[in-house]
């Protein structure tokens, strides 16, 4: 079954695919479809509500199932009305680049004494036909705890700037130094929910 991915991030495709390896889903990203009706105006204050205006808005325009999802970054001691959550890249109402998302909680990091415990809450929101809505926020689907540090690595990942600050905390490091099978493991943390979600949400099997 061929799923649209609302999303251009090649990083994040990647992420869903090896996630939902050996289900009968083929994900498929906006460009692969060629749907470029330009951004999408995430004015949700939660991971889910922007979600499910990403997954609406994209269904509009394909004959296929789309599912969207949306993160949000929670720091340990930074009050709640200084959590970045959903605004992970908007800073004052300004988007910030790679570059500058990196200097910025690196900065954040120096601040909160050079080493901080952070944790993204996800959310994701499948529409199917064009009008059954499925969608999840559980904190099984969120990422484990890791650290963002005032150090940046030199290694970059495109989409993921937040990779070149942030450490595991089992393994000691860096998210963009995590080998094949570290990374697996990483993935697996929260493998499990996001399956059970597509395979209720779709009635699919295993397809080996």
């Amino acid at each position: 079954m061929k799923v649209l991915y609302g999303t251009t991030n090649p990083a994040k495709i990647q992420y869903m695919k090896e996630i939902l390896k050996g289900l009968d889903i083929e994900i498929v990203g906006l460009k692969d479809v060629d749907l470029d009706i330009g951004s999408v105006e995430e004015v949700g204050n939660s991971p889910l509500e922007n979600a499910r205006i990403k997954a609406i808005n994209y269904s509009k325009y394909v004959d296929m199932p789309v599912f969207s999802c949306d993160t949000g970054l929670y720091i340990n001691g930074l009050e709640v009305n200084k959590q970045p959550g959903v605004y992970v890249r908007r800073i004052d109402g300004e988007e910030l680049s790679d570059e500058e998302m990196i200097t910025y909680y690196s900065h954040l990091a120096e601040s909160l004494g050079g080493q901080v415990a952070a944790k993204y809450m996800n959310a994701i929101c499948l529409v199917v036909n064009g009008s059954k809505i499925y969608e999840y926020d559980g904190e099984d689907i969120a990422s484990r705890e890791f650290i963002i540090t005032k150090d940046p690595h030199n290694i970059r990942t495109k989409g993921f700037p937040l990779d070149s600050i942030s450490i595991d905390m089992k393994t000691k490091k860096y998210f963009v130094e995590l080998d094949e099978e570290n990374d697996d493991e990483y993935i697996e943390t929260n493998t499990d929910a996001y399956r059970s979600f597509f395979r209720t949400s779709l009635k699919i099997k295993q397809s080996y």
